[in-house]
């Protein structure tokens, strides 16, 4: 007979924990949760101090008896689901199912799936934690009473089967809130003028800054042309020089939110794919010989907090690595931004050991990238800033200063190995300048002025989104994910060109809420709200008083609503499209994927076509054209749009113009070393 039932959520993680436990344990997956509140009602007695009415989630049955058959053949019961609040309301649930004493000391947790977490953890076992539960109960009860309480009310005023969230009507209010400023934006106008320059053989480009010691803006063309008659035939003559060594830290290692952020950046993965593949890492790999390991730490956490064995292991690596001068003289330590749940360290390599080429052989193509993306941060985070000399250079013509800078890498410390990326797009160069001395003249190799218009601030893409959500201390770690997936699929916003924009059905519900619900939509309310959560985290606050002033002011907004919201018909736009089946037009509908074209005769006729993007080049089968087309994984090809009628398909983007060599279709082609451009029928190939 074994001596312990081990209850964790998911198989994968029981392989791996099973087999550092040995035969004297059992186990079992739970599979996630196995109670949580009805669908088909509210499932929370509001006048009964928010008792909550959980019920078995359909499906569970199977699993339930048999963690009740295995929980007899055994003396002692541990629960080792995820070490936050929903591990810890996961604990509490089965608990409740099995017939576990409150008292009884049966939760195991740890930061990391290696041998050595895993018996300390064992040697260590704890009560449930009523603070962690309650927090979370908290969390789901506040979710539904808004959802189920506001989601009636859009079903009768705007359309049926909408729904309003708590956090994620906040996201789509910023998706809105940032439409409305570009809708707004009027351009302005201004100009460059840059000047390519020659010191002994070297160019350089430097850029018009003022006159004197004042910054000037060129507004207009007759401001530029102001300018270039001051100068014209002129010496430009060097008359300050500045140097100085600037010093550039690495960044922390990874919290849930900025993994998120670099995933998006470096990736191009989406934030529910960045999670999914961090749980595998984390709940265990099959290493061979080596057999099933954890490979980084706890996946949700916003603390940049790293052990001191992390710390040495990682000094010890980099030392055998790069060498003595590549290391800090003391271990960096990142100060975790206020607010933050410092309960867990940041996301690491469970060893530094395991590089990224040791384990590549076991990894699928993204649990490698995600994975070496990881190690490399980490590693990265450990070592010496690099050292950078820096170099501003400014040149007078007549009274007119044009300013060149540029830096060189004295020392690159972390940056061997790791630089973080932006969502800006801009990448760090190297723009070195050649010796220069005051008083030099420089030779005019020419004067390029350049008319520009100041830009809309950008929309948000996914990156952008999650780190605006954490510094305004909106949602958590774990409801990042799921937050950005929601509001898609109800349709409030749209993902084009990996950028969010809201929909006419979001907009709608988003005015509606702003009307009649501004706390919802208030980020320092919801912020606060979070901050409450914490508070009842940490055993500060009373989980029933949180619910209790919320619903109060809640209530009256409910009432005012229910008698005051007008009705709301959203009409659909008409397309220039007929339908082919029965010859009504087409309209635009949308999907959880964007835009789509649907018959107006729905329901009787349920046609529907995606809506064709042409690039402007011919099929070279048939006389159609070439369109844009989406797999149904999402994923972006290039067809006919006499199909199915021609078969012609490609991967790579066609371009509009033949080859040169043999007038047949060239596409683009994405190799190691950047695009290029490739004929389909014979050699020929070009730089992209």
């Amino acid at each position: 007979m074994a001596d312990a039932l081990v209850i964790v959520e998911s198989p994968a993680k029981a392989k791996t924990i099973g087999k550092y436990l040995g035969k004297k344990y059992i186990v079992k997956a739970s599979m996630g949760h196995v109670r949580d509140l009805p669908k088909s009602q509210m499932g929370v007695d509001i006048e009964n101090q928010f008792q909550a009415k959980y019920i078995t989630i359909r499906g569970k049955g199977a699993v339930i008896k048999e963690l009740k058959d295995a929980s007899k053949k055994v003396k002692k019961i541990y629960l080792a689901a995820d070490p936050d609040r929903e591990g810890e309301a996961i604990a509490w649930h089965l608990a409740h199912v099995l017939g576990i004493d409150e008292k009884e000391k049966c939760r195991v947790v740890f930061n990391e799936i290696t041998k050595n977490a895993i018996k300390d953890a064992f040697k260590h076992p704890r009560r449930i934690n009523s603070n962690l539960v309650n927090a979370q109960q908290a969390r789901r009860i506040l979710d539904r009473l808004v959802g189920y309480k506001i989601s009636p009310l859009l079903w009768k005023k705007v359309k049926k089967g909408l729904s309003a969230g708590r956090v994620q009507s906040v996201a789509v209010k910023i998706i809105y809130d940032r439409e409305k400023e570009i809708r707004a934006f009027v351009p302005q106008e201004y100009w460059t003028v840059t000047a390519t320059l020659m010191a002994d053989k070297s160019i350089f480009y430097a850029k018009f800054h003022g006159y004197g010691k004042e910054k000037i803006e060129l507004k207009n063309e007759e401001e530029v042309q102001a300018l270039l008659k001051r100068i014209k035939g002129q010496p430009f003559v060097v008359s300050d020089i500045k140097e100085k060594e600037r010093r550039k830290n690495p960044a922390p290692p990874f919290t849930t939110s900025s993994l998120q952020q670099e995933a998006a950046r470096k990736l191009n993965f989406r934030a529910a794919r960045t999670m999914m593949i961090a749980q595998q890492l984390y709940e265990g790999i099959d290493l061979g010989e080596e057999g099933s390991v954890g490979l980084i730490t706890y996946m949700r956490t916003d603390s940049t907090r790293v052990s001191e064995t992390a710390q040495k292991e990682a000094r010890e690596y980099i030392i055998d690595t790069y060498g003595k001068e590549f290391v800090p003289e003391k271990f960096r330590q990142y100060s975790t931004k206020e607010g933050a749940q410092d309960a867990h360290e940041s996301i690491r390599p469970t060893s530094v050991m395991r590089t990224p080429d040791s384990v590549k052989p076991f990894l699928g193509r993204d649990q490698f990238r995600l994975y070496k993306l990881i190690w490399e941060r980490f590693i990265a985070s450990q070592m010496e800033s690099a050292v950078l000399d820096t170099m501003s250079v400014d040149i007078v013509v007549n009274d007119a200063v044009f300013r060149a800078t540029g830096s060189k890498i004295k020392f690159p410390g972390f940056m061997k190995l790791y630089v973080e990326g932006n969502d800006d797009d801009k990448k760090e160069e190297d723009n070195i300048l050649p010796p220069l001395v005051i008083d030099q003249k420089l030779k005019n190799k020419g004067i390029e002025p350049k008319q520009h218009f100041t830009q809309p601030p950008p929309r948000y893409t996914e990156a952008r989104l999650v780190k605006t959500l954490e510094e305004l201390g909106i949602g958590r770690p774990s409801t990042y994910a799921p937050t950005l997936d929601t509001i898609q699929r109800r349709g409030y916003v749209a993902l084009e060109d990996k950028k969010f924009y809201p929909t006419e059905l979001g907009e709608i519900v988003i005015q509606l809420m702003e009307e009649f619900f501004p706390e919802i939509l208030n980020v320092d309310f919801t912020a606060k709200m979070e901050d409450e959560l914490d508070h009842i985290e940490e055993g500060k606050a009373n989980w029933i008083h949180v619910l209790d002033e919320f619903y109060q002011e809640f209530q009256k907004r409910l009432k005012v609503a229910e008698e005051e919201m007008e009705e709301v018909e959203i009409e659909d736009e008409v397309s220039d499209v007929i339908c082919e089946k029965c010859g009504r037009p087409m309209v635009y509908k949308l999907g959880r994927f964007g835009k789509f074209l649907a018959c107006s005769g729905f329901p009787e006729c349920r046609n529907t076509k995606p809506i064709l993007k042409e690039i402007g080049v011919k099929c070279p089968k048939c006389p159609g054209n070439i369109v844009e087309r989406k797999s149904k994984r999402r994923r972006t090809f290039y067809g006919c749009d006499q199909f199915p009628q021609c078969d012609f398909v490609s991967w790579d983007k066609p371009i509009p113009r033949p080859c040169p060599k043999c007038q047949s279709l060239m596409v683009e082609k994405k190799g190691k070393k950047g695009s290029y451009i490739q004929c389909l029928q014979c050699d020929y190939s070009e730089n992209g």
